[in-house]
């Protein structure tokens, strides 16, 4: 792959419309530091130069103002905002449709402590392998339960990774992937899950526990206490 060629567009998925965090607001357009979660995920696409373009997906209701956010503070980068679909997976499909580029991230709306490290890498992995995605080792030992609630076996921790995104792919093998998962009625919990159906090998690339996804009060507590850790270091997310 040439210089020329080494670079993706993103998908932002921004249109559920999540109730454990209990407010009105939904949680993606919640305050952090004065500005809505999903800008502070915006922005770490927009610092990154291997980002050609992001298509940001959010709710009907949400399009309008989340135009004025990305005109307020510059993302210039983000070339379409459209409506989602009933489900996360509709969403990512109507956003894949709206990109150009031939190879794409996707990424969750309220992670918005992703690094331009751990973007890069993922690209990195996806353009040497064909499909990548962002993941940390379980620390915490795992039971697999029966439908009598006992326990029925204790997977080997070394081999368990809790997935994060982004994940990479190129696009139209993830579009080929979303369109039969749409033919057969599969739904699938993310994006690599629905390519690993189509029999492509994943490459998990170790990410970072601060990458959490804001879906809980107490995320929120976190999230505010690792926002003040970054601006106290002068860092970037870089």
């Amino acid at each position: 792959m040439t210089e020329s060629e080494r670079h993706a567009g993103v998908v932002i998925v921004a249109a559920g419309r999540g109730t454990r965090m209990g407010t009105k607001e939904n949680k993606q357009y919640l305050l952090l530091d004065g500005k809505p979660i999903v800008v502070h995920t915006l922005e770490a696409f927009q610092r990154e130069p291997l980002i050609s373009e992001i298509v940001l997906v959010t709710g009907s209701q949400d399009v309008d103002r989340c135009k004025a956010w990305i005109e307020t503070y510059g993302l210039k980068k983000v070339t379409r905002v459209i409506s989602g679909g009933e489900e996360r997976q509709h969403s990512v499909y109507k956003g894949l449709k709206a990109l150009n580029a031939e190879w794409v991230l996707v990424h969750d709306g309220v992670r918005p402590f992703v690094s331009g490290k751990h973007i890069r890498s993922c690209c990195e992995a996806a353009w040497e392998s064909g499909a990548a995605v962002l993941a940390v080792p379980v620390k915490d030992t795992v039971k697999v339960a029966d439908a009598r609630g006992f326990v029925s076996s204790t997977p080997d921790r070394r081999s368990l990774w809790a997935i994060q995104t982004p994940q990479a792919f190129r696009r139209s093998e993830l579009i080929l992937a979303h369109e039969r998962a749409i033919v057969e009625g599969f739904a699938g919990t993310d994006d690599s899950m629905l390519m690993e159906r189509m029999g492509t090998n994943v490459k998990i690339v170790e990410g970072d526990y601060s990458n959490i996804k804001i879906t809980t009060p107490e995320d929120l507590d976190f999230a505010a206490f690792l926002r003040s850790r970054v601006e106290s270091k002068g860092e970037n997310n870089e």
